[in-house]
């Protein structure tokens, strides 16, 4: 706590005190009140250009889970359905950041990080022109979704397309590390209910395409190895790369480990 006193000078310099004041404790309440939990749900139809990009983001740094979605083109937007939900409840405030061991098991699941994202869209490459100018671009889509908890990341990228179908779904959530702060002073010791679940990434993808396509996962471990100097063990790596006219579906399911509960994705579509 501090305190201080307004000089006792002309009235119009103490105004300008105030308007200080109110000025820095916007700035608090901006910086304490941030949107930690996030929806959009979108539809798009039409004939044109479009460029259009969202990031996601539950931790700062190389924390939490993140989303990166750009698309862009020229030509027939038939259809395009997305719906995005993400929420960071990890250290907001709103949930006890550690727990005491005092006897009673934790419940993991009291609190987490997830980004859930669905789409469904379907384009045509043509050449187009305005009265702002020609665009002829074919459809570029991209989707990187990385969750830093269990070291899972997931790409699906379509380049060069000419004619793009594609439904893609994406579930992925992390749970905290608990015990990883204690306050000064505090003894004793904190443990989960095992087996406990650390995070999940799971995907769903179908797409029919004329051009360039590149999907793949990545495994690692979460904390670097000492015996590998300081570099992340790599567990598992899946990388498809086609060019031409394809129709692909995978389902992909990458889990801290198999104690996570129900798959939150549909794994078995219509073909």
């Amino acid at each position: 706590m501090f305190s201080f006193q307004l000089p006792r000078t002309g009235g119009r310099f103490i105004a300008k005190w105030y308007i200080i004041l109110a000025v820095l404790a916007l700035a608090l309440i901006g910086m304490a009140g941030a949107a930690n939990y996030m929806y959009e749900k979108a539809s798009v139809r039409g004939v044109g250009y479009k460029d259009a990009e969202m990031i996601i983001s539950t931790q700062y740094g190389f924390n939490g889970a993140k989303l990166v979605e750009k698309e862009s083109g020229s030509g027939n937007v038939i259809t395009e359905k997305v719906e995005l939900e993400a929420e960071r409840q990890i250290d907001t405030g709103c949930f006890p950041r550690f727990v005491i061991n005092i006897g009673q098991w934790v419940d993991w699941s009291i609190r987490r990080d997830y980004i859930n994202f669905t789409k469904e869209a379907e384009f045509e490459y043509m050449p187009v022109s305005y009265q702002t100018g020609t665009y002829d671009q074919k459809w570029i889509e991209k989707l990187c979704v990385q969750n830093y908890r269990i070291g899972a990341v997931l790409t699906e990228m379509y380049t060069h397309a000419e004619h793009l179908q594609k439904t893609t779904e994406v579930r992925t959530r992390l749970y905290p590390t608990y015990c990883d702060v204690v306050p000064p002073g505090v003894t004793g010791r904190c443990r989960l209910k095992p087996p406990c679940c650390t995070g999940v990434l799971e995907a769903n993808l179908n797409s029919n395409v004329i051009g360039v396509a590149h999907i793949g996962w990545l495994s690692r471990d979460p904390e670097p190895e000492s015996s590998l100097k300081g570099r992340h063990a790599e567990y598992g790596r899946s990388v498809e790369d086609l060019t031409g006219v394809f129709s692909v579906e995978k389902f992909i399911q990458l889990w801290g480990n198999s104690t996570c509960s129900a798959i939150s994705v549909d794994w078995l579509p219509c073909l």
